[in-house]
């Protein structure tokens, strides 16, 4: 008799990687595509088997991530042995196994590409993204936040230079950072205290395996945060032998080590990288160059069967000089650079370590131990050249710099320990359960001044909110987390559960209830829904920088979200999802009553966005979204989005307004084709709506030399457009027998001048567009020996 068996291992649409595990959901039908009940299903190397129900199913989870065989038994009949099938952590496999006719004298077995296969637990809005995608991706400058911001619904942010993430509306103060099981406040360089963005990843690209986005509706176990999770699984290092590789590119130059443990019981990987810009020359233009080291190193042990330890070390450190700078001869534009009136001094550093303990339960599922503490440092200073007078075009520039006044310092720090336990086991009439918690302990010393204030835009009045923050405090937040996944039936499927947070530093305790509900129609189709309430306390600078803070409360986000799955192939699906979220009790100023916090977060400039605040924002936000994406075959891959959508926030005065970050249509693409061994290319193109923009009161502004906002006009008009196409094109050699990847590309090829807003020109005394980055190339290489 011969017996075909059809291995379908899954990539899937989302993930929850709370415990480090992964897991395979495989079903058994006959030739005549009935189920196929009584199979033993075994891994190769292992007492664990199964055998498929009444209904052909069977299931391994809380499989460790790494390369598994199955040997499949159908009654009566030789075992047939499967090749290899990855498990992945957070991801859930698919296996479909057919039997075929009696009679059949040939066994044969074939694996096929990947299909998508969503975890029960995770009902809408998840992606999960490959290494490849992210490392050849056009315009991503193998950054994971600028590869996100091609995903449905998300948004760039201020400006190219930043790799802010606006997902649906929301603030890039509301995304959560997870890696390796490690809650990291910011992965970025050159990042403030006051943002969650920066100008480039301190992640190696090259050594992330997986990473999972969710945009809205993520279940209980994930930290509240009221706009997404960006969860980073990283690679485990070699386990047969030492092996290298030497990486250049926009993040810098530098080299990755791997190697195994006491015979492969375990590994190891490090990466170290350097930025190279300051090794030809001192200037880029900008008055100085960017410097930025960055370390990545991962170590894991299994010591036993049932116990894996792994430690992970994540940081960075950054310096940089902008401002007026010597010039032969000043460009026409000179006077219209914000930059040419500052001296801005910036030096930043900040790390991330974490230790994990994994314990198999066996059948009773699987628990996963994290101790973790990261660390942020920022040293800055900021001087106004012009604050006492338009200097001459003839001054010195070093003694105008030294006789300028320092209008905002900051040399702070903050720290955070956690602890935290996530377990997963299935039980009768729960099924799937996961429950678990942590305890939050923060370190903040702060020392930061603005002693002249801010001109704040939105007043006639210079020099409001002067502040002198010395604090050095400690604060606590715990939480706890239930959650049930169950099939109802054998379409239907209910996650419910919900978890508690208490803010002590603000002496605050918030339940968040979580519900979602999956129908499957067909094999290829499914109706998805998911609802969700999520609370967030306000960044610790913010409550600190003036007395009244401290009374605000965590702000809240109601997510409902609803959509169709379709898969007509075995890397192919298609998308179409509807969300809305609700806005409650967000920061927003008592002096400006139009100025929400909501409408602030994607920008470098701290002293402008702290302001005496109170939590009686509301806002509001929701869309539609199409998405359609190809994973990469033999061939290429790709994905396309359009995303149509409303963003309303209101401060203090209660007037819905159009939010900053309200971009009514997104439409994204990227591609990548193989043309042979050697050639790859890949594209990127985004279109988005012009970003909303506030109008100056030209007659205030031309008086005061400063800008002044037309107040009855709060976001009334949008830039232009933006429009922007990247390409990329890589070449592999062979350098001594050694695979040497070169890639070529530019950003925004077509040059065209996007516009992220308006400033006013406070030498040229008139508003002046806030350009975008023009062409830009990009140049790098990697080789492994």
């Amino acid at each position: 008799m011969r017996v075909l068996l059809l291995l379908l291992l899954s990539l899937p649409l989302a993930a929850q990687d709370t415990t480090g595990v992964g897991g395979l959901l495989g079903t058994v039908t006959t030739a005549q595509g009935q189920p196929a009940p009584q199979v033993k299903v075994c891994l190769v190397d292992s007492s664990r088997c199964t055998t498929s129900d009444d209904r052909g199913l069977f299931r391994f989870p809380d499989l460790r991530p790494g390369d598994y065989q199955l040997d499949i038994t159908a009654p009566g009949q030789p075992p047939i042995r499967s090749s290899v099938v990855t498990v992945r952590a957070g991801l859930e496999g698919k296996v479909e196994v057919t039997l075929a006719a009696a009679g059949a004298l040939q066994q044969t077995l074939t694996v096929t590409e990947s299909v998508f296969v969503a975890p029960e637990e995770i009902k809408s809005s998840s992606y999960v993204i490959q290494t490849e995608e992210l490392f050849k991706a056009a315009g991503a400058r193998q950054d994971v936040s600028r590869y996100v911001q091609l995903l449905p619904g998300v948004a760039i942010g201020a400006n190219d230079f930043r790799n802010d993430i606006i997902v649906r509306g929301g603030s890039p103060l509301e995304n959560l950072f997870i890696v390796d099981n490690i809650e990291i406040p910011n992965i970025n360089a050159f990042a403030n205290f006051a943002s969650a963005g920066g100008t480039t990843s301190i992640l190696d690209a090259q050594l992330i395996r997986d990473v999972t986005f969710l945009t809205g509706g993520q279940p209980a176990p994930f930290i509240n945060r009221t706009s997404s999770v960006l969860q980073v699984a990283q690679t485990e290092g070699a386990r047969d032998r030492l092996r290298g590789r030497i990486t250049a590119g926009d993040p810098g130059i530098g080299g990755i080590v791997e190697g195994p443990l006491n015979k492969g019981k375990g590994s190891w990987i490090v990466s170290a990288r350097r930025s190279y810009l300051d090794l030809f020359t001192k200037d880029i233009g900008i008055g100085g160059v960017p410097v930025l080291y960055t370390y990545n190193a991962k170590v894991l042990y299994d010591l036993t069967p049932r116990d894996r330890i792994w430690a992970v070390s994540i940081s960075g450190s950054d310096d940089i000089r902008l401002g007026l700078r010597e010039e032969k001869e000043r460009k026409a534009t000179f006077d219209e650079e914000e930059l040419n009136n500052l001296d801005i001094r910036y030096g930043g550093w900040r790390s991330a370590n974490g230790f994990n303990w994994q314990r198999l339960y066996g059948a009773r599922g699987v628990g996963l131990l994290g101790i973790t503490h990261s660390e942020a440092r920022v040293d800055q200073s900021v001087r106004d050249l012009i604050r006492n007078g338009i200097p001459p075009p003839t001054a010195n520039i070093p003694n105008l710099i030294a006789a300028s006044p320092t209008v905002f310092r900051e040399n702070s720090r903050e720290g955070e320990t956690t602890i935290k336990y996530d377990y997963t086991g299935y039980l009768p009439l729960l099924d799937k359960l996961q429950a678990g918690g942590s305890f939050k302990l923060f370190r903040v010393n702060y020392n930061a001044a603005s002693p002249f204030g801010t001109d704040s835009p939105y007043t006639t009045i210079r020099d409001v909110n002067p502040f002198d923050i010395r604090q050095q405090f400690s604060a606590r937040q715990s939480s706890a987390y239930v959650q049930s996944s169950r099939n109802l039936n054998s379409r239907w499927n209910l996650t419910w559960g919900g978890r508690v947070d208490n803010y002590q530093f603000i002496a605050r305790t918030r339940f968040s209830p979580r519900a979602g509900l999956s129908y499957r129609i067909n094999d290829k189709l499914s109706w998805r829904a998911s609802f969700g309430t999520y609370f967030q306390q306000p960044q610790f600078l913010f409550l600190a920088a003036f007395p009244q803070n401290r009374f605000l409360t965590p702000f809240r986000a109601q997510h409902v979200v609803t959509g169709f799955t379709y898969i007509p192939s075995a890397s192919l699906r298609f998308t179409v999802e509807a969300y809305r979220k609700d806005y409650k009790d967000y920061p927003v100023s008592t002096q400006f009553p139009s100025l929400s916090l909501a409408s602030v977060g994607d920008t470098f400039q701290i002293r402008d966005i702290l302001f005496p605040l109170t939590s009686a924002g509301r806002g509001r936000a929701s869309g539609v979204e199409l998405f359609a994406e190809k994973k990469w075959g033999a061939k290429w891959f790709g994905n396309a989005n359009l995303s149509i959508s409303r963003a309303r926030q209101a401060g203090l005065d209660g007037v819905l307004r159009p939010s900053t970050y309200d971009f009514p249509v997104i439409f994204n693409s990227v591609g990548g084709y193989r043309l042979n061994k050697r050639w790859e290319f890949s594209a990127r193109t985004t279109v988005t709506s012009g970003r909303p923009y506030t109008p100056f009161n030209t007659a205030l502004s031309t008086q005061q030399r400063r800008g002044i906002f037309d107040l009855t006009r709060v976001n009334d008009l949008r830039v232009p457009a933006y429009v922007r196409i990247d390409v990329r094109v890589d070449r592999t050699f062979t350098f001594r027998d050694k695979p040497l990847l070169v890639f070529l590309g530019a950003q925004n090829v077509i040059n065209r001048e996007n516009i992220s807003g308006y400033q006013w020109a406070r030498r040229a005394n008139r508003p002046v567009a806030n350009e975008q980055l023009g062409l830009f190339p990009i140049i790098g290489l990697n080789w492994i020996f």
